[in-house]
């Protein structure tokens, strides 16, 4: 087995606050120890009070793009892998994996006892129809670009699958994890039914009503120990804010993500609900897309870049829930941060130097906002509008209906607001997100001296020398790229005091990377 591990310099992993607003603007609070001290126990009702949720949301795999799906997702179908709290990429419906020393061949066994709710024994066969489903000439998938690397997927009998690679790529294992790649029966002629139901997962679905509430109950046949606690989870939509926290203080619901961090003090007051942070790869960003006027300038990209006060922002949208971001995408708790690239700051005067050299006085944008983009993204792009004025930047925010916003404006609009939860590895960060072909490439971005290093540093085992070109690939980015990343956030729930989670909890997305379903419990 390999297990690959990524360096621990970034903050703390979790902490409880204690709620008040002195706590809030202090920092953080150690947990209490018989919270940590909790053991794991079958039983209970949890019912979740989400932000996202389309009602265009499907079970198909290659449509998942919100949280809502990605939380049912995990609790339904297993990955070949998953991160596990300390970023390591460990075995999940998969036994075992292992490379060729070249890591251009991976091999996969599965486990043998893994069952689907149906009863059928998971197969090679599953995982190959599972991950083509994803490969194919008419496929929208955004995992579609992470899996062209692949030449060949072939069974050596029912329990293993070999991957061959176009090229060596020491982080494949950490692919497998993503949210798009649960795994579905294969069909009898190497393709999924994408909308099935049946899956290896801990917990079967109940009722799936698309963007408005999903209900699943624990399989008491489940093969994996130590997982699957709640006897059922209810899922519902609530996209207000405001009445997402009412839920939780009036017990309708017993954990929210997103609370409003305006008003948070609230739950920190009312009883039997604790707030839980966590720090990780969460960034927030505002997309120029590169291809189109007046963001096809990379002066006009850095005028803006210079525009905006990262220090407001993160006081008072984010509440201090926060650090400034500086333009890419990699955080400090990932492998290969580059800590000696300057940070942009605030600079009127600098933004204004760009506009000339554009040759412009002055610049009127649109920047299309919604909060479903992120938490308190309306009146971050407000404050941004505010502060650009003063460099002649004229900034008019357009709010965009919650509803549909990751279909009809993310990718579509120019310049908007977005999120990422981040991912594990630089590789799987741009690739994902910036790489020329990437399905996700919300600035359009296309640089033929950042394409270069992507594919130079994926096989690349040298550790220094793949540091050097990770390093160089974020200077790009944050020099030349479309991607204005003010800020990186914090992940806030609030929970009631009933909700119990292990120790340490995965810090890449939200809510231990969304598999809280099967990893969380009820005391």
């Amino acid at each position: 087995m390999t297990n690959f591990t990524k360096r621990q310099n970034g903050p703390s992993r979790r902490s409880f606050l204690a709620g008040s607003a002195a706590a809030v603007g202090a920092g953080l609070i150690l947990p209490q120890g018989a919270r940590a001290q909790a053991q794991p126990k079958k039983g209970g009702t949890l019912r979740v009070g989400f932000t996202q949720g389309s009602t265009s949301d499907s079970l198909d795999p290659a449509t998942f793009n919100n949280d809502f799906m990605f939380a049912s997702g995990y609790a339904v179908f297993n990955t070949l892998t998953e991160i596990a709290p300390d970023g390591t990429a460990q075995p999940d419906l998969a036994e075992s994996f292992e490379a060729s020393s070249d890591a251009a061949t991976w091999t996969f066994r599965l486990r043998d006892n893994a069952q689907f709710s149906d009863g059928k024994t998971a197969t090679a066969n599953d995982v190959i129809a599972s991950i083509r489903h994803h490969m194919g000439p008419e496929s929208k998938s955004g995992i579609k670009p992470l899996l062209e690397q692949i030449t060949d997927i072939r069974a050596d009998g029912d329990k293993v699958v070999v991957f061959e690679l176009a090229a060596g790529n020491a982080d494949f294992p950490f692919i497998f994890n993503d949210y798009h790649l649960g795994i579905r029966q294969d069909t009898g002629d190497g393709t999924i039914d994408p909308n099935s139901r049946i899956g290896t997962g801990g917990y079967v679905i109940d009722v799936f009503e698309p963007g408005v509430r999903v209900e699943l109950t624990r399989r008491d046949d489940y093969w994996k120990e130590g997982r699957a606690h709640f006897d059922k989870v209810v899922i519902l939509k609530v996209g207000d804010p405001a009445a997402r926290m009412n839920a939780l203080m009036t017990g309708e619901v017993d954990l929210i993500d997103r609370p409003d961090l305006k008003t948070i003090n609230l739950l920190g007051r009312a009883p039997n609900v604790k707030i839980h942070t966590q720090d990780g790869t969460l960034h927030y960003i505002m997309p120029m897309q590169t291809n189109t006027a007046p963001f096809d300038d990379v002066n006009v990209r850095m005028a803006l870049k210079y525009g905006i006060n990262r220090e407001d922002m993160i006081e008072k949208v984010l509440r201090g829930y926060g650090t400034v971001g500086n333009d890419q995408p990699i955080s400090r708790s990932m492998p290969y941060y580059n800590d000696d690239l300057e940070q942009i700051t605030y600079d009127p005067e600098r933004a204004k130097y760009h506009l000339k050299q554009a040759g412009l006085e002055s610049l009127d944008v649109t920047l299309s906002t919604s909060d479903a983009a992120f938490n308190g993204a309306v009146d971050a792009s407000v404050l941004f509008a505010e502060n650009a004025r003063p460099a002649g930047l004229n900034i008019e925010v357009k709010r965009e209906p919650d509803d549909g916003y990751w279909s009809n404006v993310w990718l579509q609009k120019p310049f908007c607001c977005s999120y990422w939860g981040g991912r594990p590895t630089p590789d799987l960060m741009f690739s994902t997100g910036y790489a020329a072909d990437a399905e996700w490439n919300e600035t359009k971005w296309d640089n033929e001296r950042f394409n270069e290093l992507l594919l130079q540093a994926r096989p690349e085992l040298d550790q220094t020398r793949r540091a050097e070109m990770y390093g160089e690939m974020q200077k790009i980015v944050k020099e030349q790229g479309g991607a204005l990343i003010p800020a990186f956030g914090q992940y806030v729930s609030a929970m009631s005091e009933s909700v119990q989670m292990p120790e340490e909890v995965s810090e890449m997305w939200d809510l231990d990377s969304q598999r809280f379903i099967e990893r969380w419990w009820m005391s």
